[in-house]
């Protein structure tokens, strides 16, 4: 039996209203900085998006924090371990809209949203020929990994995913069960619901998302292929435990197979992009020839500085 990592990585959300938001993404901070957790939290009128790291004492207290607030009672976290910290500072964020959209009506997934399927469904659903597959996330975290027959999104932001929607599937598509999944689940509770305000009536989404999806026992990841992107210090994860695992990313440089990102080594780029690690090598970690030519000054002072 493996031992049980000293630090945990926290994975939740939960739609929920939030009357004073601001005022309580204040205090929510507070009590993170007090408990010693890093991470990423966000908070708006809707509810809670939060990804957090910490020890094991210091996820179980607080789960049980929230836990004692009536409004996050049932609120569902996909934990994972970690060695150390995944985060390296932590940050509340108020804002105006849990999931970014700026849809032309309001939605509310507690009123409105896709059919949730677990694993073993989801699994099964993938395997039909009659279905239309949408990946939920942005197409760089596509690249790196996922599900098998998934259309890739085309958008770099996830309010492009309105105009996408109308521009790329067909009015046939109507009538089709349309599937889709994100990372943890947040994303595809309004991308369903925007899909059935544009006229879809057979939308369905892994409750869960991909998080879920590759801790399932009964599919261990099966038919995904690649990596699942992460918004932390990890950047991708396995999902699929399975002899079936294969890498789908490519080397921007030189395109042989590959599944781990990078950042540009110039910071006015910092572009992530797929790199094996003799191309990172090869051009010193950037992305292109032009931003090696740009940070040419920060290399000189960094030889400078040296002496």
């Amino acid at each position: 039996m493996s031992e049980t990592k000293p630090y945990r990585i926290l994975l939740y959300y939960k739609y929920v209203k939030l009357e004073n938001y601001e005022q309580f993404a204040a205090e929510h901070l507070t009590f993170c900085k007090e408990l010693g957790v890093k991470g990423r939290i966000l908070v708006a009128e809707q509810g809670i998006n939060g990804t957090l790291s910490g020890t094991v004492e210091q996820t179980e207290a607080y789960m049980a924090h929230m836990r004692a607030n009536p409004l996050f009672a049932d609120m569902v976290y996909k934990i994972d371990e970690a060695d150390t910290h995944a985060f390296k500072k932590i940050f509340v964020r108020p804002k105006k809209e849990l999931v970014t959209l700026r849809y032309n009506k309001p939605l509310d997934p507690n009123v409105r949203t896709g059919k949730h399927l677990s694993p073993k469904e989801f699994h099964e659903q993938l395997q039909r020929d009659d279905v239309v597959i949408i990946d939920g996330r942005n197409d760089y975290e596509y690249d790196i990994g996922h599900f098998r027959g998934a259309i890739r999104p085309t958008v770099e932001s996830f309010r492009e995913f309105p105009e996408w929607i109308r521009k790329n599937l067909q009015e046939s598509d109507k009538d089709k069960t349309i599937l889709t999944y994100c990372t943890g689940g947040i994303r595809c509770e309004t991308l369903t619901a925007v899909l059935l305000e544009e006229g879809f009536s057979d939308v369905a989404q892994l409750d869960g998302g991909i998080a879920t999806y590759g801790k399932d026992e009964d599919v261990q990841g099966r038919l995904f292929d690649g990596k699942m992107y992460v918004f932390d210090e990890r950047i991708s994860v396995r999902v699929n435990h399975t002899d079936e695992d294969v890498i789908v990313g490519k080397c921007y440089h030189c395109g042989k197979p590959e599944d781990r990102y990078i950042n540009c080594a110039d910071d006015l780029c910092h572009r992530q992009h797929i790199c094996c690690e003799e191309c990172e090598a090869e051009h010193s970690a950037y992305c292109s020839d032009e931003c090696f030519v740009n940070d040419e000054p920060k290399r000189k002072l960094k030889v400078l500085q040296s002496f």
